[in-house]
């Protein structure tokens, strides 16, 4: 089944690179006006992509850290598009893929995943529910597979990741009857995080393909875009509370 967004207005965090960038892609290719928000000027080269595509989209810069920020993105959708109807909270800090154990772990390290993890989902939360109760949409956060099975050298990214899907299933309870769904995704897909990650443990690119049924690392747009772009559609109506694992069958192997 393929996913129409003809009509719908989505705004994506974090759109100017990896996976962010390959939702952003892939739902502008279905219909969707999108806004590409990013912390700098990067989500500027994925608009020109999709427009570039024969699809409609903006760029403006957001802090997901800064509520004033994240009110203001809104609000620039609003204005250009006239309505919200999903917002894909995908923004993550660098420091994602920065290897650290506990004991050497300093506070401002767990402030920086925090900070962009957390606390950008709950100002993409606040912010976005009036508008997505007018629109009847739907928030989507990006977890990782990193905050379903932990991981021994990114304690604090499986920490926040996981307290994401915490934070999905109790707003899918609680807004559900305001008719606004709430759903995340764990994708595995090629980012610069993860070849961040690859360069810092040379030995993990080859364990990990080794895991993976499939035999191949996703593809941010054609593999994740595209099922970011089902979860917003009307073809997921009846799905809320759920995290889909977009990983190549990563987990059927634990």
């Amino acid at each position: 089944m393929t996913a129409t967004l003809d009509g719908r207005v989505v705004l994506v965090t974090g759109a100017g690179g990896g996976v962010g960038r390959g939702i952003a892609l892939a739902c502008g290719a279905v219909g969707a006006s999108v806004v590409v928000s990013a912390r700098g000027e990067s989500g500027t080269e994925t608009a020109d992509d999709i427009t570039r595509r024969g699809g409609e989209a903006i760029a403006v810069r957001c802090d997901v850290t800064d509520r004033a920020d994240v009110d203001r993105t809104l609000d620039a959708a609003v204005a250009a598009y006239g309505r919200v109807d999903a917002v894909f909270h995908n923004a993550t800090s660098r420091a994602s893929s920065q290897p650290h154990l506990l004991e050497d772990a300093d506070l401002a390290l767990w402030e920086e995943h925090a900070s962009v993890s957390l606390r950008g989902s709950f100002h993409c939360a606040q912010a976005a529910h009036p508008h997505l109760v007018r629109s009847q949409g739907s928030l989507i956060l990006l977890t990782s597979p990193a905050g379903i099975e932990g991981s021994e050298s990114l304690p604090f990214y499986s920490v926040v990741k996981a307290s994401q899907r915490g934070f999905t299933k109790s707003l899918a309870l609680e807004w559900g009857p305001d008719g606004v769904r709430v759903n995340a995704i764990a994708p595995l897909a090629v980012t610069d995080a993860l070849h961040r990650a690859f360069e810092a443990d040379p030995t993990l690119e080859t364990s990990l393909r080794a895991k993976i049924p499939l035999g191949r690392l996703g593809d941010s747009e054609d593999d994740i875009g595209t099922v970011a772009a089902f979860l917003a559609s009307d073809g997921a109506s009846y799905m809320t509370g759920q995290t889909l694992i977009v990983s190549g069958g990563r987990f059927t192997l634990l």
